[in-house]
């Protein structure tokens, strides 16, 4: 059955403003749940908090009065929807069981979106994207083992593995290589800007997360990674946001966005296997139906186009979180070494990446090396998840 957002009317805004008790959503059990539910958990936070930093840049753009009032409306519905879907998240989880889960997020949610890309271009960039935060988990997973004593395992439950990506240090690249080409707005297809808001917000989201929860750690190994994979998920906002048309005008950003909650909500509602936490996706889906019309209002009366121009006739397939074994496993096999120069891809170190690997390590291993020196004088081995078998690149495999 194919679902059009444009022919749905949700709760009238009017209706959608939640009390405490409303809001007092009971968290996951971190020890029962779907490691998908938490993951899904924690795309939506990052799909809400892009909502709400998009919905205040547009008010502080925007001149008349009565259109701020309009973005508070609805911006002030999306904040008490981000609280709920955050809330969601257990308080007995530490920060660093709540970072795999976020890696566990880039990883399977970067490959799916890689799988079912239609544009090469975007398709490389996503590509790419996920071996280096498949060994940002692999990195995490060995400091948790190192800090709590505890496996990885217990989080991703099997469904992701856990071993070496492309290495952390090569994630470190001059600026300038971290800006790609964007799609063309009136060529693209829908499908392709709905992966390019969904994977940049969640990125944005990981990145904020790092540079919030960074320094609560005490151990001075933790402070150091967090820092460094913090720096790199800076590069990956870049890498992503370059992504999407810069020629899109605030209110056809503003009905993509919407549009996009919409995809998700249905998408997450269609797949979760908590009723509670489905009986969440399904009011949200709700109430976000009714701020894409009123997003769909003010683009017809302010940009005077139909957001039919720009927008899907329907939902495409749902965005469904599952293994990507596989298709991992193809990547590490083929792209291991690629690395970025300008907006393209090449397999040589060139002179923008050298001189940069060398002023940033000033010839000294990164943190995300030494984690792994530490681990293994503490445990003689370091820790992985390898259900598929040993590690594609012959390189990587352990000694």
């Amino acid at each position: 059955m194919t679902f059009n957002p444009l022919e749905q009317r949700g709760i009238p805004l009017d209706r959608q403003l939640r009390n405490w008790r409303e809001l007092n959503v009971d968290p996951i059990d971190p020890d029962r749940c779907d490691p998908y539910t938490r993951c899904r958990v924690i795309t939506m936070n990052g799909i809400e908090v892009e909502a709400i930093l998009f919905s205040h840049q547009l008010a502080r753009n925007t001149v008349d009065p009565e259109i701020k009032r309009q973005l508070a409306r609805t911006r002030y519905i999306e904040a008490q929807q981000q609280k709920a879907v955050n809330w969601l998240l257990p308080g007995l989880s530490s920060v660093l069981e709540t970072t795999i889960a976020y890696e566990q997020v880039a990883v399977d949610l970067t490959a799916w979106v890689a799988r079912m890309e239609p544009d090469p271009y975007l398709k490389q960039a996503y590509q790419f994207g996920v071996l280096e935060d498949f060994d940002h988990l692999y990195r995490y997973a060995n400091l948790y083992e190192m800090i709590e004593h505890r496996k990885a395992e217990s989080i991703v439950d099997n469904l992701t593995e856990v071993m070496p990506g492309r290495p952390t240090r090569y994630h470190h690249r001059d600026p300038v290589d971290n800006v790609r080409d964007p799609y063309a707005k009136d060529q693209a297809d829908p499908l392709s800007k709905l992966h390019a808001l969904t994977i940049m917000s969640t990125e944005q989201q990981t990145m904020n997360f790092y540079m919030n929860t960074g320094p609560t750690y005490m151990e001075p190994i933790a402070r150091q990674l967090y820092q460094e994979i913090g720096l790199i998920e800076e590069e990956h906002v870049t890498h992503y946001e370059s992504l999407v048309d810069p020629g899109e005008t605030w209110w056809e950003q503003l009905v993509n966005h919407e549009y996009n909650e919409c995809y998700l909500y249905y998408s997450f509602m269609e797949q979760e296997s908590d009723p509670k936490v489905k009986a969440v996706w399904e009011l949200h889906l709700n109430m976000e139906l009714e701020h894409l019309h009123i997003a769909c209002d003010l683009m017809r009366r302010l940009d005077g186009r139909e957001p039919a121009e720009v927008l899907a006739p329907a939902l495409p397939n749902v965005l469904t979180f599952e293994p990507n074994k596989a298709y991992v496993r193809e990547l590490l096999d083929t792209q291991m070494d690629l690395t970025t120069l300008g907006a393209g891809y090449v397999r040589e170190a060139h002179e923008r990446f050298e001189k940069m690997q060398e002023t940033i390590h000033g010839g000294e291993n990164p943190p995300s090396d030494r984690v792994m020196h530490e681990h293994d004088d503490m445990f003689g081995r370091e820790y992985r998840v390898q259900t598929e078998g040993e590690h594609p690149d012959p390189a990587q495999r352990e000694k």
